[in-house]
């Protein structure tokens, strides 16, 4: 009943808008006729605005509400019968839309906890068994017998005791400080905190280290009471709330850690797999996360060296390094099999270049109710698809093909999408685009992040979409003061993720727009396809991430009370599909993509002189090559403009200009990442490490590496510029 209403309201305002009569038309005849405003891609803006006005009147803060409620209403871990009925959800939501819709099942590898325990062992009198159950005083949703008590995913089982160390972040130069000061950390248990850079790095790391074993925990400098009141009175982390999480080495391959490249398909045969135990992705120490009220008896009675006063979090007392006297005792028994996921995939098939699909996903699976992360995605994601749906009602028609993912085990490794992907990777050599929204609504503070190509794009979209604060989403962002990512948040959380070795002046005007590193679903499409990619979110104060309180009631009560943000959200969503589906020419832009190359160089040379000596390595062939695709993008920005005759060839070029970064032999010991320009660091993680086989060979110091790995840059940017000059 609510569809066919709706659509009746959707015809009866089409027809006003393109049918408005006879007597109408020749009034309007006899008036001046307005220039309507251009649409980068569109020849006919008009008729693209007038679609665009039908869509964004049908996003409803109610109806987001509703698909919020439904799939937030029990914990649905990847793997569960509970993630199942939300598959089951939103596929339903697509069907009742009129996309064709299917839903696809991959058989991972993954694991559950079985038991997890963590006991001060010494010195007497110091007592805690952890992890305490998550628990507040008024919670309606925190005591279900499903909410899965706080583990990491990918950590091996083990019984680990030994001393503790204190290492702040867990960060290379963490580690460098502590042998610095004389802290051996081999054959102990390292403490670290959540914050700046993804745990499983942590893992990695303390790994290198000779760490016994890692505990996580959430400081509350980071996201608890010291910035703000804690739930329930406030948005920051109680002093029960855990961060979960996977560690598994996603800088080293996304998806399924026994299938890198491969779709792990049911049918896949075993032989096909790599053995867990020889998966480079999967680390070696156990690890576990604890809250911050378990981890105060440990870090309290911690002896040896005061810690760096930059190390000191917000417990009350000063933070020593150890080692000991405290001992821990950490069981982890984890439940380790192969697990089916669900994706769900809903299609609108193009009327003219259907082979172009612009993809538009949001994962769906959550570490226990998922209300922000990644729900409120879901929830924009079928609000805009809904949009999508009354357009098609009132004759829409999309050029290229619009496919929508709702992926599943993401959490655990992005492993849904990167399965997809994986499968679908010839289809995807010809895709226009990968749209991605995880954390749609986590505040007030719209952000973006986007390859360069695509960043005035998602601009004049913003342009485009009322604000909840009057004017544009794109005022609202201008005026707003730049806020990074708070340090326990997912770059796609925050959407503005910021990147290693990016000067701040990579950008030209208006709101900066922030680089792809990792951490959400883009990653596969981008880093390993070279499909041009756009992340985007809405960031405000959000501490109960990963955590069990991250449930319906506080997204109502602190993140979006009236869900206008919601419907925000599911209007520049929609607008992106809209315009990427039906643009003429696609409103990619490479000359911006040289100028940020040529700053990634300029910072990239002064770090080579301070490792190597001032003429250590010849940066000009580079330089040429980022000045050559300026030019080129630059030339042809004027025939994007008016290429009628030959804009399914301009296309053509166009996406094959982003396909040019990719590099046929992947990054050094990482194959499985292949994009010149951008990579998640080894040692963030989620963060964007810019030019990474240049850069990462300059921080290990290896010249011979970083000459290679420059030569290859210049390569890959070079056939980019020779794909768009030899467009005539």
């Amino acid at each position: 009943m609510r569809r066919r209403a709706t659509a009746i309201l959707i015809l009866t305002t089409a027809f006003l808008i393109f049918g408005a009569g006879e007597e109408r038309e020749r009034a309007q005849a006899a008036q001046p006729k307005a220039s309507p405003p251009a649409i980068a891609g569109f020849h006919d803006a008009a008729q693209e605005e007038k679609w665009e006005k039908l869509f964004l009147a049908i996003p409803d803060p109610k109806q987001a509400e509703e698909h919020l409620r439904i799939l937030t209403s029990a914990p649905h871990m990847a793997g569960t019968p509970e993630d199942k009925k939300t598959a089951d959800y939103v596929a339903q939501q697509f069907q009742q839309d009129g996309l064709q819709t299917e839903i696809v099942a991959y058989k991972v590898w993954m694991n559950y906890p079985r038991e997890i325990s963590v006991d001060v062992v010494a010195p007497e009198g110091v007592h805690m068994h952890g992890p305490t159950r998550e628990h507040v005083s008024d919670d309606r949703f925190q005591d279900d017998p499903r909410v899965v008590t706080p583990f990491t995913e990918y950590s091996p089982s083990g019984d680990v005791e030994a001393e503790v160390v204190y290492a702040n972040y867990a960060r290379p130069e963490d580690f460098n400080k502590l042998k610095e000061m004389g802290v051996d950390v081999r054959g102990k248990i390292v403490i670290a905190r959540y914050g700046q850079n993804f745990r499983g790095v942590k893992a990695y790391i303390a790994q290198e280290h000779g760490a016994a074993g890692l505990i996580i925990y959430s400081d509350p400098i980071d996201d608890g009471y010291f910035k703000g009141e804690a739930y329930p009175q406030g948005p920051w982390r109680p002093a029960t709330g855990v961060q979960r999480g996977s560690i598994g080495y996603m800088f080293e391959f996304a998806g399924d850690p026994t299938t890198p490249g491969v779709a792990s398909v049911a049918a896949l045969p075993e032989s096909e797999r790599i053995p867990p135990e020889k998966s480079a992705a999967l680390p070696r120490i156990p690890t576990t996360p604890l809250s911050y009220q378990d981890s105060e008896p440990i870090l309290a009675h911690l002896a040896g060296k005061v810690s760096p006063r930059d190390w000191q979090g917000a417990l009350p007392f000063t933070y020593h390094l150890g080692p000991g006297p405290v001992r821990v005792r950490m069981h982890l028994q984890q439940d380790y099999q192969y697990r089916t996921i669900w994706d769900v995939i809903g299609t609108i098939p193009g009327s003219q270049q259907p082979a172009q699909w612009v993809v538009a996903g949001n994962h769906r699976d959550a570490w226990v109710y998922g209300a922000v992360d990644p729900n409120s995605g879901t929830s924009a994601l079928l609000e805009a698809a809904r949009g999508l749906g009354e357009l098609l009602h009132a004759g829409w028609k999309p050029k290229r093909t619009i496919v929508l993912g709702s992926w599943d085990g993401e959490e655990q490794g992005l492993i849904g999408s990167t399965e997809w992907a994986e499968q679908h990777a010839s289809d995807l050599a010809k895709a226009a685009a990968y749209l991605n929204v995880d954390v749609a609504v986590s505040g007030e503070n719209f952000g973006a992040s986007a390859v360069p190509s695509l960043k005035q794009f998602i601009r004049d979209v913003a342009r485009a979409v009322p604000s909840p604060k009057g004017g544009t989403v794109y005022d609202a962002w201008r005026k707003a003061p730049e806020k990074r990512m708070g340090p326990t948040q997912e770059p796609s959380s925050a959407a503005l993720s910021g990147s290693q070795n990016r000067p701040p002046a990579a950008e030209g005007s208006g709101p900066q727009v922030g680089d792809l590193g990792s951490g959400s679903d883009y990653t596969a499409f981008l880093q390993h396809l070279g499909v041009p990619s756009v992340d985007i979110g809405s960031s405000g104060p959000y501490g109960v991430y990963h955590s069990t309180f991250d449930d319906f009631e506080y997204f109502r009560k602190f993140t979006d009370p009236t869900f206008a943000y919601e419907q925000e959200m599911a209007r520049v969503y929609g607008l992106e599909m809209l315009r990427l589906a039906g643009a003429d020419v696609l409103p990619f832009d490479y000359a911006q993509y040289g100028k940020e190359i040529e700053t990634y160089l300029k910072a990239a040379q002064a770090k080579a002189q301070t490792r190597f000596g001032q003429d250590a390595l010849d940066f000009a062939p580079a330089f040429a090559a980022a000045a050559r695709l300026q030019a080129a993008g630059t030339a042809i920005h004027k025939v994007q403009k008016n290429a009628q005759p030959r804009e399914a060839e301009l296309n053509q070029v166009l996406l094959g200009a982003e396909r040019a970064f990719l590099l046929p032999r992947g990054l050094p010991n990482r194959p499985w990442y292949r994009h010149a320009i951008y990579a998640p660091g080894v040692y963030t993680g989620y963060a964007a490490v810019v030019i990474p086989g240049v850069n990462e060979a300059l921080d290990a110091g290896d010249r011979q590496r970083a000459r290679q790995e420059l030569m290859e840059l210049t390569s890959s940017v070079n056939l980019a510029a020779k794909m768009l000059q030899n467009f005539r």
